[in-house]
């Protein structure tokens, strides 16, 4: 029997313990935190995060929970247009899913061959003889180690020290709002983003009010993000400050801050890994251990990107160790899983890292430049940022 350890259950760390599982693998899944749960924000799932789902078989439940990203272009808080709406079709248009339902298929999709552990903060990790993490109580030892525990990870810390955590100079608030309180809005209301002096503002809508099978927690969802470092207020004080920062922008900016409530705040300080691992693969005993997610390639969510690397990440492992027996070949495939994921996390990361650039202009001469050539710059990036996202194939 091939044993695997994932060491945190986020999304990526869900993804691959329940593809791992359908490949036969008995599964130890730890998980730092009391329970397992999700943000109860949302996420937009581009077109390689959705192959990357058909891929681990979970694809079948999407349609059930997803709702199309209108793109509605870019203003500045004045009104003015910046960029025209664009329209994806076929496999190239996006989808926003709420975290909540997206976390209850992953969960659905785990099987009786995971054993889940809460409660467990790892703390040390040995890719050598026997592949193992440790929380200084207990260690877990397996064929496979897959470190999916996020930015902060214990088991890249000690595999790739070289990596560190980094502020990429901005924080970042999110918000559903359920369809209950959310305002009336016109549909061609939503989808788009409004960006001004260090501020962007994204809103989109979960579902259809009222409708027969949308998302089970449907609403509006919007997302501010800010330059600066994240506030220390409780979350009734950093709503008042969006709202006062945010003053006069267009619809359906005050609308939509008016209608949330502080228990609806998720604050973020978003932070990235510089510079990124030299290696997500680490050979030994008979497997070794591999870094997923945000413990690999943590960057800041512009291009919304995160999640889907996250699940391509697992679809290319599952993939990879398929037909894999420990020993020779589970190593071959581990070393394998580096040469693939590595080039293209880099890839994301760079273009992620060029559209931080344009969002982050402050000062009137540094605005005047950027909108002057926004309408040429951001089509030209965000076009081969969705080439990326849409030309990706899980391997075979």
């Amino acid at each position: 029997m091939r044993t695997a350890v994932v060491v945190g259950a986020g999304v990526a760390g869900l993804a691959v313990a329940g593809a791992l599982a359908r490949g036969g693998w008995q599964v130890t899944l730890l998980e730092a935190q009391d329970r397992v749960r999700a943000d109860p924000t949302a996420l937009v799932l581009w077109p390689n995060g959705i192959r990357a789902l058909h891929a681990l078989g979970l694809g079948g439940g999407l349609e059930a929970i997803a709702t199309p990203l209108r793109d509605g272009g870019i203003r500045r808080p004045d009104g003015h247009r910046l960029v025209q709406p664009r329209v994806a079709t076929g496999d190239r248009a996006p989808v926003v899913v709420h975290r909540e339902d997206l976390h209850d298929a992953l969960i659905a999709g785990l099987g009786d061959r995971v054993e889940i552990r809460t409660g467990v903060r790892v703390t040390r990790a040995e890719p050598g003889d026997r592949p193992s993490v440790s929380d200084g109580r207990y260690t877990y030892a397996a064929d496979l180690v897959v470190a999916a525990d996020g930015i902060d990870s214990a088991v890249r810390r000690r595999v790739a020290p070289e990596s560190a955590v980094v502020s990429s100079g901005c924080a970042a608030w999110r918000a559903v709002i359920p369809w209950y309180r959310a305002p009336e809005l016109p549909a061609e209301a939503l989808g788009g983003e409004v960006l001004g002096p260090g501020y962007r503002f994204v809103a989109a809508s979960l579902g259809d009010r009222g409708a027969s099978g949308a998302s089970t927690r449907g609403g509006i969802y919007w997302i501010v993000t800010a330059a600066g470092a994240a506030r220390p207020e409780p979350p009734a004080t950093q709503l008042a400050l969006l709202r006062r920062w945010l003053a006069g922008w267009p619809a359906p900016v005050g609308e939509l801050l008016a209608a949330t409530d502080p228990g609806d705040l998720l604050q973020q300080d978003v932070r990235e890994l510089r510079p990124l691992p030299r290696s997500y693969g680490f050979p030994g005993g008979d497997g070794g251990v591999v870094l997923m997610g945000d413990a690999a390639h943590a960057m800041p969510h512009h291009l919304g990107q995160g999640a889907c690397l996250a699940f391509e990440d697992a679809a290319t492992l599952s993939a990879l160790v398929a037909a894999a027996r420990p020993g020779e070949q589970l190593r071959a495939a581990v070393e394998s899983y580096s040469r693939l994921r590595l080039p293209r996390a880099t890839t994301v990361v760079r273009q992620t890292r060029r559209m931080s650039a344009v969002l982050r202009a402050r000062g009137r001469l540094a605005l005047r430049a950027r909108d002057a050539a926004l309408g040429a710059i951001t089509p030209r990036l965000l076009g081969n940022a969705a080439s990326t996202a849409a030309d990706w194939r899980p391997p075979a």
